[in-house]
């Protein structure tokens, strides 16, 4: 009894872990709702004044995207701001033949007029932390835009988010991210739904109140003054972005999130590429998490509910290995539950932890409908989206699970870059990608004996116990089965 027991209880605590996470994404919700009621009204710089407007620089951190520079730097030539008011830096810490082609493209927007530059550096030490610091020593602009390379901002992007700065404790200022290729596959689909939650109940949740959010790595202006006050770039995480954002908080800077801005941007199209990207997020946010614990909870600058706020925030992708946990053991589970009768009050009570996925249905439900609209027909779609989604999301959950693990204990890991593909449409193909990885990793075979993992689970559920079978976690173990086979089977043929 004493194996039983130990299961019990890890599987009790990951699920409470969950639970508690729930209720902060519902926490959230209500704040966002309330948010939407309120009139922002925020001093502005009137940038029809040119005594106002601001010196800017846009910081272009890039590396090796054949794909994709030469549409990034057409379309951030096209931004409306004062010439003499706007400086570009292309930091290119490229190693191949796209050096070359960018420099010559540089220097053709050069002859126009734009005071643009062509940045590169001898060793990617830093990897983009690095990057961005080497730009900020030579940048003249009193702010910084930066854009990952498969960033599109529109021309007007400037004018509706520098005027927000007239507050001058507002240190960064972010927009939300769109998806020219959204409807591309069904995993550009299920990605796009979950920067969608982000960007909307968790961004907008937490800043409304007050509680510390993340610059977004792209897509947003930081106060070249908040940079420096807060240390500057650091390289030691996975996730520079969110590492300045808690320092800059923490020294009482301010961040302006902007919903109603969007910046069109690429997803990943292929599988590898999204398990490269995840992998770099969820570890990076562990990272964070570690640097970052002990200066959260002994700040007497932030409220206690701000602090728990940070913590959950820190802690999302450890969200990964409390469903993993949970995952894995279910099996078990679901077999003391039959063998034990004596348990069986303690089932009927972990069964009320079925509302973390009622609250999660509820929360981004709201999402959606903003984004998507409202309506029965809308509704059924979401029902189809949400459970895809969330099997979709299990399938990752060893993948993240292993990435957080390495982010908690320390191990560290270069900066592996997201491929780019220049891809916005159904007729554009990512076949041919020279930076693709070619082989799956081991990972890949673990996922699949999952998938038969879990295919057993189902079947448990026909010849547990004496009373006919047991279908309580049956919808839990379809899920993880074809979560985990749609991300066997994808990464093994590397389709979108």
């Amino acid at each position: 009894m004493i194996f039983e027991s130990v299961i019990i209880v890890v599987y009790t605590i990951a699920i409470v872990l969950i639970f508690f996470y729930a209720l902060a994404q519902l926490n959230l919700l209500f704040n966002y709702l309330s948010a939407h009621k309120k009139v922002d009204d925020c001093e502005v710089y009137d940038l029809e004044d040119l005594n106002e407007v601001p010196l800017v620089t846009i910081q272009l951190p890039v590396f090796n995207e054949m794909y994709v520079m030469e549409r990034l730097l057409d379309n951030i030539a096209l931004i409306d701001y004062p010439k003499d008011k706007l400086e570009i830096q292309v930091l290119d810490d490229s190693t191949d033949e796209t050096v070359a082609t960018t420099k010559a493209h540089v220097e053709q927007l050069q002859a126009t007029g734009l005071d643009i530059q062509h940045i590169t550096r001898s060793d990617r030490s830093g990897y983009k932390a690095g990057a961005l610091k080497e730009g900020l020593k030579v940048a003249k602009g009193e702010f910084i835009a930066i854009f990952d390379a498969d960033f599109l901002p529109k021309p007007n992007w400037l004018k509706c988010t520098i005027p927000y700065f007239k507050n001058e404790k507002i240190g960064v200022v972010q927009t939300r991210w769109g998806h020219i290729n959204r409807n591309y596959s069904l995993l550009t689909r299920i990605q796009a739904f979950a920067l969608d939650a982000h960007f909307t109940l968790e961004q907008v949740g937490r800043n409304s109140k007050g509680h510390f959010i993340n610059f977004n790595g792209t897509a947003g202006v930081w106060r070249k003054a908040c940079i420096l006050d807060a240390g500057n770039w650091e390289g030691d995480t996975l996730t520079e972005d969110l590492d300045l954002s808690y320092r800059a908080q923490l020294k009482n800077w301010e961040f302006k999130y902007l919903e109603d801005v969007e910046t069109p941007a690429e997803l990943p199209v292929v599988i590898s590429a999204a398990r490269s990207q995840q992998f770099r997020w969820n570890k990076g946010g562990a990272e964070n998490f570690r640097k970052m614990l002990w200066r959260v909870v002994k700040s007497k600058n932030i409220s206690v509910k701000t602090k728990i706020h940070g913590l959950l925030h820190l802690l999302n992708s450890t969200m990964f290995l409390s469903i993993f946990t949970v995952a894995i053991l279910s099996i078990p589970m679901l077999y003391i539950k039959n063998e034990y009768a004596h348990l069986r009050m303690y089932f009927y009570f972990m069964s009320f932890f079925v509302l973390s996925t009622i609250i999660f249905f509820v929360c981004y439900w709201f999402m959606y409908r903003n984004i998507y609209g409202s309506g029965f027909k809308k509704f059924f779609s979401y029902i189809g989206m949400f459970f895809t989604f969330f099997s979709i999301a299990m399938g990752f959950s060893l993948h993240n699970s292993i990435a957080v693990i390495e982010g908690h204990i320390g191990k560290r890991s270069e900066f592996v870059r997201t491929p780019k593909f220049n891809i916005s449409s159904l007729k554009d193909s990512w076949k041919g990608n020279k930076y693709l990885k070619k082989k799956p990793s081991l990972h890949v075979i673990i996922e699949g004996m999952l998938m038969l993992y879990f295919a057993f689970g189902l079947y448990s559920a026909f010849v547990v116990g004496d009373q006919g079978g047991d279908f309580g976690l049956f919808p839990f173990h379809l899920m993880l089965f074809i979560g985990f086979g749609y991300v066997f089977f994808k990464s093994l043929t590397s389709k979108a």
